[in-house]
């Protein structure tokens, strides 16, 4: 009965939220060695089947007025965990990017990682509670959500090998240099500071608020994709959650590896446009179950690690 109190409604969820954003915050707030960001990876992911089990054992108790049984709120929640945690991946490969070509110093990586984590958390939260009533309300949504996604994932496979965003000339940084002065130094993890003149921006803040950019951008693409999978919006707003927790420490043990995955943009690209389709016919007798779904993410993701690796070892064999 402890587990079905402390995981019951929305308070719950947002007490369990709090107490594993400041474990993740307190434990990895400096740097994080390989080692032990693995082990914590591995953590947050055993973590999120922990919570499946919580889900099948509970579910009455988490989330009373729910029409979903058991096991069905479980197989959604591991299927929309999956598609956000691939997502999450894709965004940790752009956040590597700004890194590079802000020159972010390693020590300011974590706190900007953390602002970031933060930020996105708040930011679903409110999509969430703003996308689940205008899907109940207004189920055109889901079609319009449908054909977006699909899109996406033609755009994201198509662009696929094109030369690397430039951020340094983005809208953030515009709007930064309009108003206030930019230090051309960093100076620790200060947002601004002051000289003889006046206050300056930090490039610091400048890369925050790139990242919070990035963070709506990723947002339009990921709470979409999750509402064709459940339209329950305690399972939309919990995988979302568990697969942002962490994912500071996934960003330390994948660092270089990152570059490597050669087929990430193509496995995305084509799970999008998987789900905008599952997304059309939720509505029609060809409806795609969640399982199904389940097995195609997994399997994708299976085929497009494989492939990746496969790709590196023939690079790796024809250097030698």
């Amino acid at each position: 009965m402890f587990l079905s109190e402390l995981f019951s409604g929305y308070e719950g969820l947002l007490i369990l939220t709090l107490l594993m954003l400041g474990i993740d915050l307190l434990l990895t707030r400096g740097s994080i060695s390989f080692r032990s960001a693995a082990i914590w990876s591995v953590f947050w992911f055993a973590l999120a089947f922990l919570f499946a089990g919580a889900i099948f054992f509970f579910w009455p108790d988490m989330s009373p007025t729910s029409l979903l049984s058991n096991s069905e709120a479980a197989t959604a929640f591991i299927t929309g965990y999956l598609l956000e945690k691939s997502l999450s991946v894709d965004n940790l490969f752009v956040f590597a990017l700004i890194f590079s070509q802000f020159k972010v110093p390693e020590k300011n990586v974590p706190r900007i990682l953390m602002l970031g984590i933060v930020g996105a958390l708040i930011l679903r939260g409110i999509m969430i509670s703003l996308g689940a009533p205008l899907i109940a309300k207004f189920h055109v949504v889901l079609y319009l959500f449908g054909f977006f996604l699909i899109w996406t994932g033609v755009q994201m496979w198509r662009q696929h090998g094109e030369e690397d965003e430039s951020f340094s000339d983005g809208f953030p940084v515009r709007m930064v240099k309009k108003f206030l002065r930019v230090s051309p130094d960093y100076h620790g993890n200060k947002l601004l500071i002051r000289d003889a003149v006046g206050i300056l921006a930090t490039p610091m803040l400048v890369v925050v608020l790139v990242i919070a950019m990035t963070d709506v951008m990723f947002a339009l693409d990921s709470i979409p994709a999750i509402f064709a999978v459940t339209q329950e919006p305690y399972l939309v707003l919990a995988a979302n959650v568990f697969a942002l927790l962490g994912l500071r420490s996934l960003y330390f043990v994948l660092g270089g590896m990152l570059s490597k995955f050669a087929y990430l943009h193509h496995t995305l690209a084509f799970m999008l446009c998987f789900i905008g389709v599952k997304m059309l016919l939720i509505e029609t007798p060809f409806a795609i179950a969640t399982p199904v779904s389940l097995g195609v993410i997994v399997t994708s993701l299976a085929v497009g690690i494989g492939a990746s690796i496969w790709k590196q070892r023939r690079i790796e064999k024809a250097a030698a």
